[in-house]
């Protein structure tokens, strides 16, 4: 990949949870191509692999590491595999997350003349609560777990992974929506909470972007988008989705100590404009 703006991490240890991802896949290598050492972390080991292996074949340094994003002993472990193979961590990008059909509505507005659909009535408790902890608790406790080395040394960066979601809420998806708002909150507390420790803690909030976890509510079986692809091409002002490459600068930007040093608590929006847009 070609990046326009590369700072140099080299030294730099960069653990990426969610890194089997599409998204956090394409940040693991971007960080490698600028010479950090990257740990990837996923639940899926399989996945990880995968990345770790791209990486080092294109010379980069990479690292596999199975881990739980929501057990702490889990992710205790993957530290210490970071720290022997490694040592210890100056970049943390929390990527894990995602959605749950238990916390999913099937059409947008209630309807009382429907019926087998699943409404807001519906929706499982523990498929809500399930959402939440991928999401936010995840997040908390990965950070808990790998900043105790920054602070340590006075150094390091933190990037959280927001959504459009926390801007405003899209339908059908309650307790994602909610949740991405709670991890822009905690963002936003964190960088305060740590900003004389010399840690920075900001947040990449990205658009629309296909990935796996989304494929099939943007396009049908046979390649055609749906619906929903409609509605969020008509609210993009870019009228298209984005690309994950389109993410890495704004990313590294917000990582590099030197273009971002003053920055921190922020939720930046990489959208097409979506966010801007009032639909009129």
């Amino acid at each position: 990949m070609k990046l326009a703006f590369a700072p140099d991490l080299s030294g730099k240890v960069a653990v990426v949870t969610g890194g089997g991802g599409v998204l956090c896949s394409a940040f693991s290598e971007a960080l490698a191509q600028c010479g950090a050492k990257v740990a990837v972390l996923d639940l899926n080991e399989e996945a990880a692999r995968a990345v770790a292996e791209r990486i080092t074949a294109e010379g980069g340094t990479a690292l596999a590491v199975k881990a739980n994003c929501l057990s702490t002993d889990s992710l205790r472990e993957a530290r210490e595999a970071v720290l022997a193979a490694f040592g210890p961590c100056d970049i943390l990008i929390n990527g894990a997350g995602g959605n749950n059909p238990r916390g999913t509505t099937d059409d947008e507005q209630f309807d009382r003349e429907k019926e087998n659909v699943r409404t807001f009535f519906d929706l499982d408790p523990d498929g809500v609560r399930f959402v939440f902890d991928l999401n936010v608790t995840a997040a908390l406790i990965t950070t808990q777990v790998f900043a105790r080395d920054m602070i340590e040394r006075g150094a390091g960066s933190i990037l959280n992974i927001s959504s459009m979601n926390a801007f405003r809420p899209l339908t059908k998806i309650p307790a994602y929506s909610a949740a991405k708002a709670g991890v822009s909150n905690f963002t936003q507390w964190l960088a305060v909470y740590l900003a004389k420790s010399g840690v920075r803690v900001n947040a990449l909030a990205p658009g629309f972007f296909v990935t796996n976890q989304n494929r099939a509510l943007l396009f049908n079986a046979d390649g055609t988008p749906t619906a929903r692809t409609g509605k969020i091409l008509a609210a993009t002002p870019m009228d298209r989705f984005g690309d994950a490459d389109e993410l890495l600068e704004p990313l590294m930007f917000l990582l590099s100590d030197e273009a971002a040093g003053f920055v921190t608590g922020v939720v930046l929006p990489v959208d097409g404009g979506f966010s801007a847009y009032s639909g009129v």
